[in-house]
């Protein structure tokens, strides 16, 4: 992580405009078709908690937003990528755990099984630290849920995705999907395209 003058980035004006703002966080909800992804996951034997938060950091490795964050009043820049999700541990306890994008989606699986089973079972929070803009993720699967808003809190500005449980139907299985995010970090034309991005990476993601 390093810090970067925003008057050279593509978020000069949004920084001057979002960083004053008392409420800078946005969040759309958009229906997704998981079809592909639910099947997927059956067929291969997969988490697909595993394979939302893969194609959640995929799509996002796509926008040079992604790898920019306000934090405190800077703007810094990142070189790699990581999701957050989180465990339930065997004492009932809920911990978080990041997990490092990689372009190999066996290698992304393979972390995910590591580390969240490292957490669970030491009930200590896993944070790869400064080298890594996080996407926080939260799957809130006991509930069919239309939308979440999330609580600005002045000091988490990471992208924040969140979902409940999923809508069996008689051809598809739909999501609706709730995205936070900073209006420093990103404007509604990237935030969107990373919407149908993720779409277009639940259709045709293969393990």
């Amino acid at each position: 992580m390093r810090e970067v003058n925003p008057k050279d980035t593509n978020r000069a004006k949004a920084f001057e405009l979002w960083m004053r703002s008392p409420m800078p966080m946005v969040t759309m909800t958009k229906s997704f078709d998981i079809t592909h992804l639910r099947r997927l996951a059956r067929r291969k034997g997969l988490k697909l908690n595993m394979l939302m938060c893969y194609a959640i950091v995929r799509a996002a490795s796509d926008f040079e937003e992604f790898y920019m964050l306000p934090v405190g009043d800077k703007l810094m820049q990142f070189d790699n990528l990581a999701v957050n999700t989180i465990v339930m541990t065997p004492s009932g306890d809920i911990v978080t755990c990041d997990i490092p994008f990689s372009q190999d989606i066996h290698t992304f699986a393979a972390d995910y099984l590591r580390l969240t089973a490292q957490v669970a079972q030491s009930n200590e929070e896993f944070n790869l630290g400064d080298d890594y803009m996080v996407i926080g993720t939260s799957a809130l699967t006991k509930c069919e849920l239309d939308s979440v808003v999330n609580l600005y809190a002045g000091f988490y500005n990471n992208p924040f995705v969140v979902w409940g449980k999923y809508r069996k139907g008689l051809f598809r299985t739909t999501l609706p999907i709730s995205f936070q995010f900073h209006h420093t970090q990103m404007d509604g034309p990237v935030s969107t395209g990373f919407l149908n991005r993720l779409q277009q990476i639940f259709d045709s993601i293969e393990y």
